[in-house]
């Protein structure tokens, strides 16, 4: 009895234990789930939603690149794409090559695809095809469940509606690389781009504008059910520049087939109405890709497509040049106008003997400064630079924008060369030597220009002396602000005597209308008159035997050896509104050069685009009083 009795109180013992336990284990556990859902209820609530609902970045539209008229020469349309989520397939190249079996995938889409899945982190989309046909599209929609972590999108691609012809100003956007990622999730996006050259690339953070966002509801396996909010993109800035879209065409048109560059402005407020540089390229290739072959031909073509001729080419300027030396002569005193020089076709400093380019035909005989420029007479310029120096035509050269990059809104820009003793001597070692000045008084030897900057001398001559800067942009400011920002009122005076100008400017009215002229074939049909100057620059040295068997001419030489052809010019030339620079390489003369620029400035006079009304603020204000 007592054993059982024993026994009962160990039972009940052990029950009490086990039922203690138990409730302390209940206690545990009802503790541990007030916890999680009463104390840590909003924490594990958000990690819930953020596993159920995802937040997308949604690309801005990019902002529109204008013509001075208001004509889209940069434009967003729609692009048909195909996107992939690395960490929602266990075997990314088998999904790749399950799509390349409904859509063509070339090998560089192929080698850009392993490149960004390296640098992409794997929950963001992946670009794969892009600007699908609807066809390919709705194939690609068709096979989606044979394609996991392959989602069809539909985005905005950039698109150039006039192509080559404004490719070297507009510029393109291309695919960031690895390079320009900065740290913004925008991007990072599939098939964002961004500026790589042009006004694209200057301009390019304020015509990306601000990402929007997208909350998503998804499934277990990532895919949307539905879309919950949606916040737009705020759109990138609208650009206006003061091109006119249609003289650039038309002056694309005449260049076609030569490599040559062009730049029309006006010679008042600097404001660019044309810059072409040809050949050149389709932009849109930029944003659909290139086969190797393309990219090939583009790279290795001599007459350089990819580079814009108008801010980065070179040339020695050759006789566009003389105004200048004229120039440096009358303001430092040396001569006047009516001084003349005898030209029998060279001239002769110790041992070396200097021609002029007439020195077949027996020179020019006696010259003064304005026949001197009509006729581009070398003696005349030779015995001028011999007087007057190399240190004050190397100022006088400054002054009127050479040898220094412009301020103007693009990339690449070079700053060409003003040589004087100091460079010379920094540079080879060697002091300057007399001859170098004479060779220089006709705009070779060292001397490098631009025709950006050929153009901006031209309207400093011809605006009465006064520092006009190029202006490629009328709203600068509209990037940031939207408002359109004004240019200078009265650019600042050079500090030029107005006689010694006209001089000067009376000798280029000769040029075309003058009996001697140099481009008097070049005149307009249209009675209004322009004045010019054509320039031949050598790119070769012309060697004493090749003088004595004569010189070929220029289509019987190699293209390379060819001299280039350039004009600049003003018009009208009574009251200058527009100034031009032309360059032809390996063109043969400036007589040549000067019959494209006729056609060119023709078309401008034409269009007189300075007189239609333009889009912005700038278009309601009148030109000024004696502006044109």
């Amino acid at each position: 009895m007592e054993r059982e009795s024993s026994r009962h109180k160990l039972f009940s013992r052990r029950a009490a234990f086990l039922v203690g336990g138990k409730l302390a284990l209940l206690g545990v556990i009802g503790g541990r789930m007030y916890y999680l859902q009463v104390l840590e209820r909003d924490q594990y609530q958000m990690l819930a939603e953020e596993n159920r609902i995802n937040l997308r970045l949604l690309p801005p539209p990019r902002g529109r690149i204008l013509d001075r008229f208001g004509d889209e020469l940069a434009k967003n349309r729609q692009n048909f794409r195909v996107v992939l989520i690395p960490e929602q397939t266990s075997d990314v190249g088998k999904t790749v090559r399950r799509l390349g079996e409904i859509v063509e995938i070339q090998d560089h889409q192929l080698r850009r695809i392993g490149r960004d899945l390296k640098r992409q982190r794997r929950f963001m989309p992946l670009t794969l095809v892009e600007n699908l046909t609807w066809e390919q599209f709705a194939s690609v929609n068709v096979k989606l469940p044979d394609l996991p972590g392959v989602q069809p999108d539909v985005g905005e691609t950039r698109y150039y509606p006039y192509g080559d012809s404004l490719a070297h100003v507009v510029g393109y956007v291309s695919a960031v690389s690895e390079q320009d990622l900065t740290g913004d999730p925008l991007l990072e996006l599939p098939g964002f781009r961004i500026g790589k050259n042009g006004i694209e690339k200057v301009y390019d953070v304020g015509l990306r504008g601000k990402a929007g966002n997208s909350r998503v509801e998804v499934n277990a396996y990532g895919r949307v059910i539905r879309e919950l909010q949606r916040q737009d993109g705020q759109p990138g800035d609208d650009l206006v520049l003061t091109i006119d879209v249609g003289l650039q065409q038309a002056a694309s048109r005449r260049l076609a087939g030569e490599s040559a560059s062009a730049v029309v402005m006006d010679v008042h407020n600097g404001e660019v109405l044309a810059m072409v540089s040809s050949p050149s390229y389709d932009p849109n290739a930029f944003n659909l890709g290139f086969s190797a072959k393309s990219w090939k031909a583009l790279v290795e073509n001599p007459r350089n497509p990819l580079t814009n001729k108008t801010i980065a080419g070179q040339y020695p300027p050759g006789s566009t040049f003389k105004m200048l030396v004229a120039l440096a002569a009358l303001e430092s005193g040396v001569i006047t106008p009516e001084h003349r020089t005898f030209c029998n076709g060279s001239t002769k400093l110790g041992r070396h003997r200097f021609h002029c380019w007439k020195w077949r035909y027996g020179g020019h005989g006696w010259t003064n400064l304005y026949e001197a420029i009509e006729q581009s007479c070398d003696i005349f310029f030779y015995d001028i630079a011999k007087k007057v120096g190399v240190e004050q035509i190397a100022e006088m050269a400054r002054k009127f924008g050479l040898g220094e990059r412009l301020d103007i809104d693009l990339v690449g820009q070079r700053a060409g060369l003003v040589p004087n003793k100091a460079w010379k001597l920094a540079t080879t070692g060697v002091p300057w030597q007399t001859g170098e000045t004479l060779i220089t008084g006709i705009g070779q030897g060292y001397l490098l220009t631009t025709p950006l900057q050929l153009a901006v001398m031209t309207a400093r001559l011809s605006n009465g002396g006064f520092a006009v800067q190029p202006r490629l942009v009328r709203d600068k400011a509209a990037a940031s602000t939207g408002e359109f920002a004004e240019p200078p009122t009265s650019p600042p005076s050079l500090g030029i005597s107005s006689s010694s100008l006209n001089a000067v400017l009376k000798g280029m009215r000769m040029v075309v209308h003058g009996r001697h002229g140099t481009a008097r074939g070049a005149r307009l049909e249209d009675g209004v008159k322009m004045a010019g100057k054509t320039g031949t620059a050598q790119v070769r040295r012309i060697t004493k035997a090749e003088r004595a068997s004569g010189v070929r001419k220029a289509e019987e030489k190699p293209w390379e050896e060819r001299a280039h052809g350039l004009f600049v010019a003003y018009a009208p030339a009574d009251r200058p509104r527009y100034a031009l620079s032309l360059v032809i390489e390996h063109g043969g003369s400036g007589a040549k050069a000067a019959l494209v620029a006729r056609d060119i400035m023709a078309e401008v006079l034409a269009r007189d685009p300075l007189r239609r009304p333009a889009i912005g603020r700038l278009a309601s204000r009148p030109p000024a009083d004696g502006q044109g």
